[in-house]
């Protein structure tokens, strides 16, 4: 039976291994997606079953890879997932949620209020200058169904001081994505990149993710001599 919008969603053993005595505040976040998610076009219907798994969960257990204290931009952050588990499973982090819809801000804003989470949420696209200048030097920039590496790596990279990284969740074809997408990922100022594997202990399913570093100064796609053709164009 296919669960509908509002229904009560089960919550699995591994939620409290995962969430601690930070579980309620997940719960809560898991009835709010339960209860709104489909009508406000965060998520599909086929998603309430699954809410747990595939997206709480899923998201959570990427907090395996995040060091103490650390700076994070949750880039595309949609219906607030990786970020808001992580929020939740991680307090110590400083978090921004990135997302460009309007209407997605707005939820997001709503259910950091509602679980009164120190969280900042931005509307902006990873790509766009203003965003870069207020958010650059995070030690992490995450991202869940945002984009392929090749696109991915170019928006995010600049986002990151040197020596951060970008963790992507991804699907069963990362090491392919990331083979794919290696030239470019390169050219974008990222390391070769790796595919790690986040939850393996608590969940069924465990989390893909795709870890490359930031091991360049030099924004991605900006040329060397840029600036002084700027300037002579200017003069002309």
């Amino acid at each position: 039976m296919i669960a509908a919008e509002g229904d009560p969603i089960p919550v699995p053993a591994a939620a409290q291994a995962v969430f601690g005595d930070r579980l309620p505040g997940a719960e809560r976040f898991a009835a709010m997606l339960a209860e709104q998610g489909v009508r406000r076009g965060l998520i599909g219907p086929r998603e309430l079953d699954r809410l747990w798994d595939r997206h709480l969960l899923n998201s959570a257990v990427l907090a395996e890879l995040l060091p103490p204290n650390c700076r994070v931009v949750d880039v595309g952050s949609g219906a607030g997932l990786p970020g808001i588990p992580l929020a939740i499973a991680r307090p110590d982090i400083e978090l921004v949620l990135l997302e460009p819809m309007a209407r997605r801000v707005a939820w997001l804003r709503e259910v950091v209020e509602e679980l009164d989470l120190s969280v900042e949420v931005v509307r902006g696209r990873a790509e766009e200058g203003p965003v870069r200048d207020r958010l650059a030097d995070q030690d992490v920039v995450t991202a869940r169904a945002v984009a392929p590496m090749e696109r991915l790596t170019a928006w995010c990279l600049p986002l990151l001081r040197p020596g951060g990284r970008l963790l992507a969740l991804k699907g069963s074809t990362a090491a392919e994505e990331l083979e794919r997408d290696a030239a470019a990922i390169q050219a974008a100022g990222g390391s070769h990149g790796e595919v790690k594997s986040c939850g393996d202990e608590v969940l069924d399913v465990p989390t893909t993710v795709v870890v490359v570093e930031r091991v360049s100064q030099k924004a991605p796609g900006r040329r060397r001599d840029g600036g002084r053709r700027a300037r002579k164009d200017r003069g002309r």
